[in-house]
């Protein structure tokens, strides 16, 4: 079996917003046909026309893809700004309403929209993807099984949605409840091979379930468009530094998962009920839970858990050359994620417009602006 290439891709999930109202805007088209120009086959429509996605090319390693990541989100932010706009990154807005936001009519979306109804249409929530180069897709079958277990803790460090149309939902991540409406979504169940999810990919697409497996959902899948394992768990990142440490832990996780298997060993497969129980506790919580430690079956804080991955993680790293990157979850756990200040910000303030220009504001740093 050959070494994947472990390469990287990244695709982010913007809101564009008003300035004058702080409110969400409906005008992703318009950005569209200018960003082509700038940022030609990475700009891309979203589900609703208040977003904007935009993708990475392929990056070789961290340092790459901090370079082209910070090069994305000034090219957005200033073709936003052309347009007197704002964007901004987190999981979701504080106070717009999904019931007044327009379906994109590109592509997939219209026929999304019928077949989805309002559970799609309340899809007003904005990601994270990492994609990881795994070309031989039964072992990326087999990292996809193992990287399940690391899932809840990766959305622990990237919460960033706790507040949905004008409410404190006393959640850190209110956009995994939103998205979880959505057929097969949330933590999937072990494949026994590449073969077998294949036969469940078709039997979908055969009964007219899917019209195309991009419509499967989950925060881990192999993705169908190229030779990656694609994370989809974490919440939009703020902070391109936040962006980047999730980047680097999914590649570093990856790396160890990998060569455990050329090794001829594994990391333990565990029940998706308990994977799905730590996932509830990454949701409310955030980095101020706790998680199971399912081999041992107690409950760990998560700045724990973070100590003991970097630790297992930490040949990895230095290979990778992305040990800044990774031990930046040390500066999450310290400073709080996203929804943590975004929290705070509100409590202080006692309005939503505060935290719109807090994140709008967090999501220029680092960018040389």
């Amino acid at each position: 079996m050959a070494a994947p290439t472990l390469n990287i891709g990244i695709e982010e999930e913007y809101q564009i917003i008003d300035p004058a109202t702080r409110e969400l805007r409906s005008y992703v088209q318009q950005l569209l046909e200018r960003g082509q120009a700038v940022l030609p086959d990475q700009i891309r429509p979203e589900f609703l026309q208040s977003q904007v996605e935009a993708g990475t090319h392929i990056c070789d390693d961290v340092k790459q893809a901090r370079r082209e990541l910070g090069r994305i989100r000034r090219s957005i932010w200033e073709l936003a700004d052309r347009e007197g706009l704002w964007v901004a990154a987190a999981g979701t807005h504080p106070f717009s309403s999904w019931a007044h936001q327009e379906v994109s009519p590109y592509g997939r979306y219209p026929e999304l929209s019928r077949f989805l109804q309002d559970v799609g249409r309340r899809l007003l929530v904005f990601g994270l993807h990492v994609h990881i180069g795994i070309e031989d897709r039964t072992l990326c079958i087999e990292v996809m099984n193992q990287m399940r277990s690391f899932l809840p803790l990766l959305l622990c460090l990237s919460t960033s949605s706790p507040f949905w149309h004008g409410r404190d939902t006393g959640l850190k991540s209110y956009r995994s409840v939103v998205f979880q409406n959505l057929p097969r979504t949330g933590i999937p169940q072990q494949f026994g091979s590449y073969a077998d999810y294949r036969r469940y990919v078709d039997i979908l697409l055969d009964t007219g379930s899917i019209a195309e497996p991009t419509h499967i959902w989950w925060d881990v899948r192999p993705s169908e468009k190229f030779p990656t394992l694609e994370v989809r768990i974490p919440d939009m990142c703020t902070r391109v530094d936040e962006a980047l440490c999730l980047v680097a832990l999914v590649q570093a996780i990856s790396a160890k998962l990998v060569r455990l298997r050329l090794a001829h060993r594994t990391w333990p497969i565990h029940r998706k009920h308990l994977l799905d129980e730590n996932k509830w506790r990454a949701v409310r919580y955030g980095i101020a839970g706790k998680l199971i430690d399912i081999d041992r079956a107690r409950e760990v804080p998560v700045p724990e858990l973070v100590d003991r991955l970097l630790a297992w993680l930490g040949d990895v790293i230095d290979e990778l050359d992305s040990r800044a990157e990774t031990e930046y979850a040390c500066t999450i756990l310290s400073q709080g994620t996203s929804a943590d200040r975004q929290l705070a910000v509100y409590r202080q303030a006692g309005h939503f417009q505060a935290v719109v220009d807090h994140v709008v504001a967090e999501t220029q740093e680092g960018l040389g602006k």
